[in-house]
């Protein structure tokens, strides 16, 4: 009804406006055109008197001139009114007519192809989502093919494993990564991608060799930061809390001070520290409750960010409430269902122990 209203009321103020517009009036004239014509005929009529006066014209001539004179005045005068007349009927009535016809049509063809009561569509389910989808799925299916006749094409490998990720196919995704290290060797972020790879596909077997995975690549690159939060994620969700705080210490002195995953960090070694029993305050518990409840609200009705959900389960995390905190899991999963656009979050889900696979759309 809202929508409506509001059409309506624009509607009718552009309407309004250009009717106006079309109305018939006098720009910027000192003085009306009449007076214009009849200071000529006045010059012209003080001339005949003049030739009169002078002998250039005899009286007859005089009265001739004159009744011609009256006659021209009158003439321009009857076609001066009714090409005004004419000019502002036509103009008013052609533009009144043409606003009603524009309107009409509008409101109809709106009334019977529009739905202005529907919420908006999901990103996942708009046409340009449904044809790169289409377009990732046909692409795969080549390499596939290629990979099928030629099973060492390493490049082919490296340009399909994380085309699975993004697909939810984790086993095929873990699968292509270990035919990655068969061909070209290990390297840190290999085993991370690996690891991250089995997480996602869920089970214990796959935890402890992600595990295994995750501690080779942290050996191999004394750098790498991806491994040891993922490590530290793990086994802090698995309790191993004595194994993972030096982890999450070892993580955190990797910092610069800017990065995203610090909070997380931090409150996972919070965690880890007091044994799964760390609580805020009273006043925190508050504040973070305030904060959650709005928050909660807002994107449940308009959406946000991977950002703004990943705040949202930290936080109901931070309050021990582990049901919602995957329940506001599902929901960003839902709204960002490509793995590459929540990379924090599944760091975060992980390290808490939240259900990763089932949330899968």
């Amino acid at each position: 009804m809202l929508f409506w209203f509001i059409a309506i009321a624009v509607t009718a103020i552009a309407c309004a406006a250009l009717y106006y517009a079309a109305g018939w009036r006098m720009v910027n004239a000192a003085t009306p055109e009449s007076n214009d014509a009849n200071s000529h005929f006045r010059l012209v009529l003080a001339g005949i008197d003049a030739d009169l006066a002078a002998g250039k014209l005899g009286e007859d001539e005089a009265t001739a001139a004159r009744g011609e004179l009256a006659r021209e005045i009158l003439r321009l005068k009857s076609e001066a009114g009714r090409v005004a007349g004419a000019g502002l009927a036509f103009g008013r009535a052609a533009m009144f007519s043409g606003l009603v016809l524009v309107v009409g049509l509008a409101f109809a063809v709106y009334a019977w192809l529009g739905s202005p009561d529907q919420p908006s569509q999901p990103l996942a389910g708009r046409s340009e989502v449904a044809a790169q989808q289409l377009d990732l799925e046909s692409a795969i299916a080549r390499i596939e093919t290629q990979l099928t006749a030629n099973p060492d094409d390493l490049r082919g490998w490296t340009v399909i494993a994380p085309a699975y990720v993004e697909m939810g196919r984790y086993a095929d995704a873990a699968r292509a990564y270990r035919r990655i290290i068969e061909l070209g060797g290990p390297t840190a972020d290999l085993q991370t991608s690996l690891a991250e790879a089995l997480l996602l596909g869920g089970g214990d077997t796959a935890a402890e060799e992600a595990i295994g995975l995750l501690r080779a690549a942290a050996d191999a690159d004394a750098g790498h930061t991806m491994s040891r939060l993922y490590l530290a994620s793990v086994l802090t969700g698995m309790e191993r809390y004595e194994e993972a705080v030096p982890v999450w210490t070892a993580v955190l002195a990797l910092a610069q001070g800017d990065e995203p995953w610090i909070a997380s960090a931090r409150q996972g070694l919070a965690v880890a520290e007091s044994g799964g029993t760390v609580a805020p305050s009273d006043q925190e518990a508050e504040m973070i409750g305030q904060m959650v409840a709005g928050l909660a609200e807002r994107l449940a009705a308009e959406g946000g960010s991977i950002a703004e959900w990943t705040q949202l389960v930290r936080a109901y995390l931070v309050l021990g409430d582990t049901d919602s905190a995957q329940a506001a899991y599902d929901d960003a999963v839902a709204a960002y269902p490509q793995a590459f656009d929540r990379g924090d979050l599944d760091t975060l889900a992980l390290g808490a122990g939240l259900t990763i696979n089932g949330a899968q759309p």
